[in-house]
């Protein structure tokens, strides 16, 4: 079997989890059979090479390939990392209303219209939580025939990750840490940093800084406090990443959501305790092995944190993720939705 493979035109820039997701699900496909090619948008375009489409990202990002792909006539997958807020209701009432206005007027579109478009071409979506799932079924509309629900992953290289690279370079073990963006709203970084900064711990926040008005403050307000350490992004293939993580105590991840946090797997996988918020879908991977903390407060935040640092480490996360949530695994039930797509064309 061959599948083309692509995300939306930022992935490349943005870094971060769709393109880890992106690209460990592409390399662990290779290895257990089954040819995949990045889609390359300057390069001419011959649908008879693949057997589908595997698009990640149902978005404005990649409104305009999906329409295409379906245009022509190639069967198409979709992972749609979608998340929110709102009831499955909500989501419902909002589609209804954004459909009845582009019956009046054209070129008037909404997240979730594009999001339910795109997913209403696929021959098979494929969310990373049953929480994503739960949502697209009832408030987007996709049919339940058509999900499966392919779990997130993580590369086993962290369960070896050593600390001593990090200590060395920076001297200092044991501390909280956090991986992810410095100035997207939804990662929280700024209410963090208020949160821990009278913790009298050492804090490593690792993550490129976005220049915008809220990485800027979240720039200023770790300034405040000599304990955190902001490092602007390490690779993530780096040994440092792999090392830091080996070498705090507690992972912090106070996002607003996540689905479910690619760092906080690696983290977990390395041997720290975990830290994480409860919406996105977060509890079906991490259960009842980590804290969980509600992101707009900086009292659960600094709780949460708290409990993490005052109880012993223990290797029960880090089994379940081995034994659950490997980018091999990941693979091996991508290749299961692709092979019923096939069966079903």
């Amino acid at each position: 079997m061959t599948v083309h493979v692509a995300g939306y035109q930022a992935v490349s820039i943005l870094h971060g989890g769709p393109r880890t997701q992106i690209e460990e699900t592409v390399r662990h496909l290779n290895q257990i059979g089954v040819t995949t090619t990045l889609f390359d948008p300057w390069a001419p375009f011959h649908p008879a090479k693949g057997d589908l489409f595997h698009l990640y990202a149902a978005n404005i990002g990649t409104y305009h390939l999906a329409r295409e792909i379906r245009a022509l006539g190639l069967p198409l997958v979709v992972s749609p990392i979608t998340y929110s807020s709102h009831t499955p209701g909500f989501i419902r009432n909002a589609l209804s209303v954004t459909r009845a206005v582009q019956k009046r007027a054209r070129g008037i579109w909404s997240d979730y219209g594009l999001c339910a478009e795109i997913c209403s071409w696929a021959r098979m979506v494929l969310p990373n939580t049953q929480a994503e799932a739960d949502l697209l079924i009832q408030g987007y509309g996709v049919s339940a025939g058509n999900v499966r629900v392919i779990p997130n992953g993580v590369d086993e290289v962290f369960t070896r990750a050593d600390p001593d690279l990090f200590v060395k370079t920076y001297g200092l073990r044991n501390f909280i840490l956090n991986v992810g963006h410095t100035g997207h709203e939804r990662k929280n970084v700024l209410r963090m940093i208020r949160a821990l900064g009278p913790l009298n711990c050492p804090v490593v926040i690792i993550g490129r800084i976005i220049k915008s008005s809220y990485g800027d403050a979240c720039v200023r307000e770790a300034a405040r406090y000599k304990h955190i350490l902001l490092l602007d992004g390490i690779d993530h293939s780096s040994p440092m990443l792999a090392s830091a993580y080996a070498a705090c105590d507690v992972f912090v991840l106070p996002s607003l959501f996540e689905t479910p946090g690619i760092a906080a797997l690696e983290a977990g996988l390395a041997g720290a305790k975990v830290v994480i918020t409860p919406h996105g879908g977060t509890r079906e991977y991490f259960r009842d092995m980590a804290d969980y903390v509600e992101p707009l407060s900086e009292a659960s935040i600094r709780r949460g944190v708290e409990s993490a640092l005052g109880r012993k480490k223990d290797e029960r996360l880090k089994q379940h993720i081995a034994a659950h949530y490997l980018w091999r695994h990941v693979a091996e039930q991508t290749a299961e939705a692709y092979n019923e797509v096939a069966t079903d064309a």
